[in-house]
């Protein structure tokens, strides 16, 4: 039995919290610092500049952070990255080291006090390390017996649906590969992965009306576009390359629509860092609307929205709406339009939250062009609508025929640099029967049917003591999932954890039983097998397939290649397998050979791959072949949300800080939103603050109420702030803990990390 007393969630002491002025422009000379203060104080300036220099270039590899595209053609040769994307390699390549001298010093328990940015600035793991049943203090262990551990107890599970094995989104797309035939060679469709958390509703409403999970535009259509709605995402921080589209867009007399509960300082005015004449002019302003919905007010926008267009369509027919494609490409538009005519206007002005003006507005925009894009992340689909939310960003899209046409379509923004290709490469808990049918006859196994655990289940799971073996191929499984006490005594039920990793986290910390870390070479270090230099692959947001090739030296002598670590642990696991797993840990090109065999749109792959700016999968919704049942996209009926909280309760959201990606906290400022040195704050409307009585910088506790279930969060401090009113925003993962694990997405089942009814505790 684990008996370790670790912090699950992060400490709730408070840091010198300063404030400062709130930025109205993004980018510019502060990035510049910004990025050269983090590269400098990580691995040094010169080398720093080198490591900058290989990323994102058709010869280099691919950013660690984000899964904006590269331009096909000509790359910058000033920098093709951000400051995100700069702090992102500072981390993985930094000089601090995590070696067996650090393991012997801490113990869990005390690493388990620290900070999560304290955690993360540890250093780079050098060698495998062992946590034994019992000790409090990890132990250097060789590759051969960590394997051997693993191995062993697969085998000694009662059913392969013991083991559960969770992938982040920055794996490459030949390691992804093998870890999913691992786990189906294995017998268990268990593979939950951090879009689980994320884009699944995305990945979900697009399957279920255009036929496929994937959004449908390219870069080059967002330079064209006439119209870009950017809603639920906040891209100055959180995708700060997507400005350089929007601002291009903007000058061809493009028009931008932010749909935010928060003004954000990246979505009004870009300043391109790499153009004097736009630091000397003060940018370029990009937001032409800004609408301040409510939190889940997107519906109720969208729905208010189409009803003043159709309005004027049926003034003159044909003139809003585009008749001959909808006639052509679409299906189910008269009860779309039967459930448009009987919508309460009124109710739906009032639930978005945004003045009936500034709608007006917006459908005007809207009714007068036809290349728009609509663009979105999390704000949409981490609600329990969130499948709906974009079921109906595709009904306006539709109706507009904006979408299979150059400037024009979905545009779901993913998170990590090859989140979409770990579902691309069969990273699912729920594979289609075509993939496992290819599959089974190309390897000449049986892979299983039954669905596995998604992210969500998989906790529940744990929970229940169903899985004995956890392993994630990178991430940080504690840090990111909801339910933050819930989920790491769960993680603490299974026998056995494994985390193949380049930097030491918080699910190092909180583990199972016994414990293996094993670390992996990083996207920028150079990959040497037994057939020579290898490169990788990665998929974009967009959908192209592109090569990564480190070509620095590892942090460590002892570090493996994720390839390496999952054939070493799938020889130790299997005896007489059909499956030669040497010959693809020896040469990644064998990896490719199996997906261009198993895989549609990568048929020769290794020879595709050779093209410096890679190739583009098949995309159905781009060329309007819609791949649903019958060949046409879907209009569909998405009620407009009424979920409501009690009197004086308010809906909270989670968002990231400047100098954080994802669960990887950078540093402790939010720069843009003026808040210095402290994660711990919530950003409240004033006049909500005055009707409770709060003051600036208040101390509070939070309280999440969902089915008479209550968690608690502790000391926070009150931030006024322009924020929709009856919202509050906090940091994750520091309000994880307040996520319910029963509250998920319909059809998704995505965590609600951005409806939460909270209760603001005044702390005596």
């Amino acid at each position: 039995m684990n008996k370790r007393k670790v912090q699950i969630v992060p400490p709730e002491d408070f840091s010198n919290l300063k404030l400062t002025e709130r930025k109205e422009k993004a980018v510019g000379i502060p990035a510049i610092i910004s990025s050269m203060k983090h590269i400098s104080q990580e691995l040094g300036i010169w080398q720093g500049i080198k490591v900058l220099n290989k990323m994102n270039q058709k010869d280099g590899f691919d950013c660690p952070g984000c899964a904006w595209p590269d331009p096909d053609g000509k790359r910058s040769s000033l920098g093709e990255y951000c400051e995100n994307g700069v702090k992102a390699i500072a981390e993985e390549a930094t000089t601090k080291k995590v070696d067996p001298n650090f393991f012997k010093k801490y113990s869990v328990e005390e690493l388990s006090t620290w900070t999560d940015y304290k955690i993360g600035k540890a250093g780079r793991i050098t060698e495998p390390m062992f946590l034994k049943e019992g000790s409090s203090h990890y132990e250097p262990i060789s590759w051969d017996e960590a394997f051997k551990i693993i191995g062993n107890k697969l085998n000694s599970l009662n059913s392969p649906n013991e083991a559960c094995f969770y992938t982040s989104g920055r794996t490459s797309n030949e390691a992804a590969y093998m870890y999913q035939l691992f786990a189906r060679q294995f017998g268990t469709n268990n593979l939950p992965d951090c879009s689980n958390m994320c884009h699944e509703s995305s990945g979900a409403g697009l399957s279920q009306t255009v036929g496929i999970g994937k959004g449908s535009v390219t870069l080059e259509d967002l330079h064209i576009a006439e119209v870009i709605v950017v809603m639920g995402q906040n891209p100055g921080t959180n995708h700060p390359r997507m400005l350089g589209a929007l601002e291009k867009c903007k000058q061809n007399g493009g028009k931008i629509v932010s749909v935010n509960p928060i003004p954000e300082a990246g979505s009004n005015v870009f300043i391109d860092p790499q153009n004097p004449l736009s630091i000397i002019k003060g940018g370029e302003q990009l937001t032409d609307i800004y609408l301040q919905v409510k939190i889940n007010g997107d519906v109720a926008l969208l729905k208010a929205t189409l009803f003043l267009m159709y309005q004027q369509e049926q003034k003159n027919p044909g003139s809003v709406f585009d008749l001959e494609f909808i006639n052509e490409f679409t299906e189910d538009y008269d009860s779309f339009l039967a459930d448009l005519k009987n919508i309460d206007y009124n109710e739906a002005v009032a639930e978005s939250g945004i003045p009936e003006e500034k709608i007006k507005q917006f459908a005007q925009l809207l009714i007068e062009n036809k290349k728009i894009i609509i663009c979105w992340a999390m704000g949409l689909t981490q609600h329990e609508n969130g499948v709906n939310n974009i079921r109906e960003v595709v009904n306006i899209l539709l109706a507009k025929g904006s979408i299979g046409k150059p400037g024009a379509g979905t545009c779901p923004v993913r998170g990590h640099s090859n989140v979409q290709g770990d579902r691309t490469m069969g990273i699912w808990e729920k594979p289609k029967e075509d993939f496992l049918a290819a599959m089974d006859q190309h390897f000449n196994i049986k892979t299983p049917r039954e669905h596995g655990y998604d992210a969500v289940e998989s906790i529940e799971a744990m929970n229940q003591g169903k899985i004995k073996l956890f392993m994630a191929l990178g991430g940080n499984f504690i840090s990111a999932t909801p339910d933050s006490d819930f989920t790491g005594k769960a993680v603490q039920n299974c026998d056995l954890t494994v985390q193949v990793s380049t930097k030491l986290n918080r699910s190092h910390l909180v583990t199972g039983n016994e414990a293996l870390i094993l670390p992996c070479i990083s996207r920028s270090e150079t990959d040497i097998q037994k057939s020579g230099k290898q490169f990788l692959t990665v998929e974009n947001s967009m959908g192209v397939v592109h090569r990564s090739k480190g070509s620095f030296n590892p942090a460590s002598p002892h570090l493996l290649s994720e390839h390496a670590i999952i054939g070493g642990i799938a020889s130790a696991t299997f005896n007489n397998s059909s499956i030669n797993w040497q010959y693809m840990v020896d040469d990644y090109s064998e990896v490719r050979d199996h997906i261009a065999a198993t895989i549609a749109g990568f048929d020769n792959f290794n020879e595709k791959v050779k093209n410096p700016a890679g190739f583009y999968l098949p995309n159905g919704a781009r060329n309007r072949k819609f791949t649903t049942e019958n060949g046409k996209a879907k209009f569909t009926i998405n009620p407009i949300p009424k979920r409501k909280v009690a009197d004086g309760n308010f809906i909270m959201m989670t968002i990231r800080t400047h100098d954080q990606y994802n669960t990887t906290i950078y540093g402790m400022n939010d720069r843009y939103r003026g808040i210095i040195n402290e994660r711990r704050v919530v950003l409240m409307n004033k006049q909500d603050m005055k009707a409770k009585g709060l003051k600036q910088l208040q101390q509070v506790d939070l309280k999440s109420v969902f089915k008479n279930e209550e968690r608690i969060a502790h000391n926070f401090k009150i931030i006024e702030y322009n924020i929709a009113k009856g919202c509050i925003a906090t940091y994750f993962p520091e309000t994880n803990v307040l996520v319910p694990i029963k509250s998920v997405a319909k059809t998704s089942n995505t965590p609600v990390s951005k409806f939460i009814e909270v209760e603001i505790i005044i702390n005596e």
